[in-house]
């Protein structure tokens, strides 16, 4: 093998390792048998949530996984695979991977790496039904929101209560 070939691997490597390292969020999915059509639909589902889909050799993938010290993937990356990189949201490619796999049952999610921890499928799934960031904000509001309304609630019955007694008082 030349030497430009083997910087342009390098080159490669790199380029995938530093997606691995900018990403909440890969995962990693086996597509075998989908039309391009479908995988034009894919990918612009993702692309609508700020989602990279790319292909790439396993052996690229796997030098790239190792040398951040993701190997344990790596037994994953057999077939034809593709990776969906999320920078914005963890949630948001497992989410969206998930939904279209219960329409295209060709497409697999294999495994993942979430902040930093590679997952299973299993986890991978589980991960799936989170929702999404804007869900979780307005989930948060909402609990931190319960307690307020209830005590205003409160201070207000007891604000009429007091009210009542006062204007009962004042009628005698």
């Amino acid at each position: 093998m030349s030497a430009q070939a083997i910087e342009a691997k390098k080159v490669v490597v790199s380029e995938i390792a530093e997606k691995f390292q900018n990403a909440q969020s890969a995962v990693v999915v086996e597509y075998r048998g989908l039309s391009v059509a479908e995988v034009t639909e894919l990918r612009r589902a993702l692309r609508a949530e700020n989602v990279e889909f790319k292909v790439y050799k396993n052996k690229m993938v796997q030098r790239a996984t190792e040398s951040l010290g993701y190997g344990e993937i790596n037994s994953q990356l057999v077939g034809p695979n593709a990776i969906a990189f999320g920078t914005n949201d963890a949630v948001a490619p497992a989410r969206i991977l998930a939904d279209f796999a219960k329409k295209n049952d060709l497409l697999v999610i294999k495994a993942g790496i979430v902040e930093g921890k590679v997952l299973g499928q299993d986890e991978m799934k589980e991960i799936a039904k989170l929702p999404n960031r804007d869900g979780m904000y307005s989930m948060l509001l909402g609990c931190l929101q319960a307690p307020i309304s209830k005590f205003a609630r409160v201070v207000k019955a007891v604000s009429d209560a007091r009210g009542g007694s006062e204007e009962a008082a004042q009628e005698a």
